[in-house]
């Protein structure tokens, strides 16, 4: 049975329910399950094909009119989907919600996973010695929020400061992605051009007392003093609005993000990106370079290598932390290094 549209094209069940989850979805590519393949049509096969490399083909989407078409079995989504993050999209995994033989009628969708840049559990998309920071980014004038989140650590940080101090923010932790209100986008392009895949969302989302609620919500208190954010409102309007985002499909993976931290300005070193860049810290732009923490990086955990390039680009400064550090490593050598621990293994 089919269905004529208000422009006269008559479009089939299948397309018109593809249509319909599309439109919730308009900055996505939708990879749309079809039976044992994931599909994708018209401008998004378009995009995918190129990006792919697979065939580009069209079918009849009515009587008279004809959309691209570009495919691959939902087995090799794991193959696929990295590839497509990597080449800076948001992607919509739309899979079927019932047994096809289950109904007699067309077969029940829904988008069960977005993932961008940001927002990946992906193995294969995330570097585990390496955070995946999605940042929330307020601005209003000379006062600047930042909220950065990686939903595969659990790991949630606030600030708050000047246009320099979000800079340096940016710079050191590298994000992913970006998301502020749409109605920044050209302000944040102007300040930062393509340096970061960038999403604008709804004014309503960067509102303080919906940003807010969905904090109190989310770690089910009543007030923000305990993690110390309180008066800090760019901030807390930052980090409500990348909760919404990284929650749009995702509210049952993310109670692992069970607190939210203040980052203390006053405690670091802030290294700009020309002295991060020039001392070749974590990289360099000269082919086969070694860096330094290519050099000192022993960790044999994901989560030490994380924290030692967290630590080699946010020196402290104040003494007495950085004493009890090196206490910390001396304690851990000497244990290592005894004979009763050499015996235990």
């Amino acid at each position: 049975m089919k269905e004529e549209t208000k422009s006269g094209v008559v479009e089939t069940p299948l397309m018109k329910q593809y249509y319909g989850i599309k439109a919730k979805y308009p900055d996505a590519l939708l990879l749309f399950r079809v039976g044992d393949f994931y599909e994708t049509f018209g401008e998004d096969a378009v995009r995918t094909s190129s990006i792919l490399g697979i065939v580009l083909t069209r079918r009849a989407n009515g009587s008279a009119s004809f959309i691209e078409l570009a495919g691959f079995p939902h087995h090799s989504l794991d193959t696929y989907l990295p590839r497509l993050v990597r080449a800076g999209l948001r992607v919509a995994i739309c899979d079927q919600l019932e047994d096809p033989k289950m109904t007699k009628k067309i077969v029940k969708r829904g988008v069960t996973e977005l993932v961008s840049p940001g927002v990946s559990y992906n193995d294969k998309i995330l570097d585990h010695k390496k955070n995946n920071f999605l940042a929330g980014m307020h601005f209003d004038g000379k006062n600047y929020g930042m909220a950065f989140v990686d939903i595969s650590t659990g790991e949630f940080l606030v600030a708050q400061g000047n246009e320099e101090y979000a800079d340096k923010l940016l710079q050191n932790f590298n994000p992913s992605e970006v998301v502020y209100s749409k109605t920044k986008k050209k302000e944040f392009l102007e300040k930062y051009g393509n340096r970061f895949y960038n999403f604008g969302m709804e004014e309503w989302i960067f509102q303080q007392d919906y940003a807010r609620e969905n904090l109190l919500k989310h770690f089910g208190v009543v007030s923000l003093k305990g993690f110390g954010i309180e008066e800090m409102h760019a901030a807390i309007i930052a980090a409500g609005a990348a909760l919404h985002y990284v929650s749009d499909t995702r509210q049952e993976q993310l109670k692992h993000i069970s607190g939210i931290s203040r980052i203390e300005e006053d405690l670091y070193v802030w290294l700009d990106k020309f002295t991060i860049r020039n001392l070749e810290l974590i990289d360099s732009g000269h082919e086969k370079a070694v860096t330094l923490i290519d050099v000192i990086d022993h960790t044999l955990t994901p989560m030490g290598g994380r924290l030692l390039k967290r630590w080699l680009l946010l020196p402290l400064k104040d003494v007495k932390a950085i004493e009890e550090r090196q206490e910390a490593v001396q304690y851990f050598c000497i244990i290592l290094n005894s004979p009763a621990f050499c015996r235990m293994i």
